[in-house]
């Protein structure tokens, strides 16, 4: 048993979905009632979903002329309707882990495109984007999620910039005029539960979207981006969403602006963050971090490799039975290696608590 006086006050600190702010679960509890089993196209449920839409927009310093598209389903699904709706013959892809690879499969199987274009890099490196003729889109992660990478969004040429910031938004830099369609689902950076997915759009996607819908190319209606974007504009979903996810990020979404500001300040505060995890792990004769690039390391997902004689799993598994979760390595990258959450919602305090853990069961394990 870990000692009290080390053990964090909250021990979640899963790369899958965030860590919930205690507050926010009693604010939902607070207005659930009057919510949560009614009409999503009800003007109370509306407001709130307007309400994580403005949260959004000013977080982001978004342009006036790019919409906040709301669409029911995470980023699988949402793969899928940029497959459909927005890759008009090839897309050109940066594969660097398990998570950017994944809409690159998306459009190779899709029979009406164009076979892909893929730039590899070895996990723990990024590639940097390039030109890519014969491309109408480059499909980038602003966070590869399996590796800690984080990869620039940049626009490096007249192709639709399109970039999955799933584990990455709301804690990595960003300026979206460099992105068309900058898409996250809400259950990382923005603390709420999986099944929604936000996307800022430009008036080039925008007209991108209208006007493949309008050809005779099929899209299922439920990935019909021409179809979540008129309702988004009502400030409601096509099929009905989790209101509860819509208000949890939308709680998570004005704390951030209250306690740092703008998305600037939580950037900075994620880069204190990172610096506690990486300092640590490089004081460390046994720990170092797995990106060797500090200006790739994520400020939201750390990896750190551990010497063989200090066995992760070993170390994992005292931790779980002390409360404090999932930082297992991603399972297919195969290495000795913990994989640690820093989303804006786990406190720098409780990051500073688990690598104190960490030490002692190193020290128990290795004695």
């Amino acid at each position: 048993m870990i000692p009290d006086d080390l053990r964090p006050s909250d021990g979640r600190f899963g790369s899958g979905p965030s860590k919930v702010r205690p507050e926010a679960l009693a604010h939902l509890a607070r207005v659930g009632d009057g919510l949560l089993g009614t009409s999503h196209r009800q003007d109370r449920v509306k407001g709130q979903v307007a309400r994580l839409q403005e949260g959004l927009r000013t977080l982001f310093a978004a342009p006036e002329d790019h919409d906040v598209l709301l669409a029911v389903g995470g980023a699988t699904a949402f793969w899928e309707s940029l497959a459909f709706g927005v890759v008009e013959q090839r897309s050109r892809h940066y594969r660097f882990g398990e998570f950017s690879g994944k809409f690159a499969a998306v459009t190779a199987r899709a029979p009406w495109l164009e076979e892909p274009d893929v730039v590899d890099a070895e996990p723990g490196d990024r590639p940097l984007p390039s030109k890519a003729a014969g491309c109408d889109v480059q499909a980038l992660t602003h966070n590869e999620t399996s590796t800690g990478v984080a990869q620039d969004v940049v626009r490096v040429d007249d192709s639709l910039v399109v970039v999955d910031a799933t584990s990455g938004a709301g804690g990595l830099p960003v300026d979206l005029r460099d992105a068309d369609l900058y898409y996250f689902s809400l259950q990382k950076g923005f603390a709420a539960d999986g099944g929604l997915t936000a996307a800022f759009v430009s008036p080039a996607a925008e007209e991108r979207i209208r006007r493949i819908a309008d050809s005779n190319r099929y899209i299922p209606t439920f990935l019909d981006l021409a179809t979540a974007l008129d309702n988004s504009r009502k400030h409601q979903t096509y099929n009905t969403p989790a209101v509860a996810t819509v208000i949890l990020a939308a709680e998570q979404v004005d704390w951030m602006l209250d306690r740092f500001g703008d998305l600037d300040g939580v950037v900075e505060h994620q880069r204190q963050k990172a610096d506690v995890v990486y300092g640590w792990a490089a004081e460390r004769t046994w720990a170092a971090p797995f990106v060797t690039d500090d200006a790739a390391r994520s400020r939201m997902v750390a990896t750190i490799d551990l010497d063989e004689a200090v066995d992760a799993d070993r170390v994992n598994a005292v931790l779980r039975a002390n409360g404090i979760l999932d930082t297992d390595g991603y399972r297919k990258l195969g290495r000795n290696q913990l994989r640690i959450a820093m989303f804006p919602a786990v406190d720098i305090d409780d990051l500073r608590a688990y690598t104190a853990c960490v030490d002692w069961i190193a020290e128990q394990i290795t004695d």
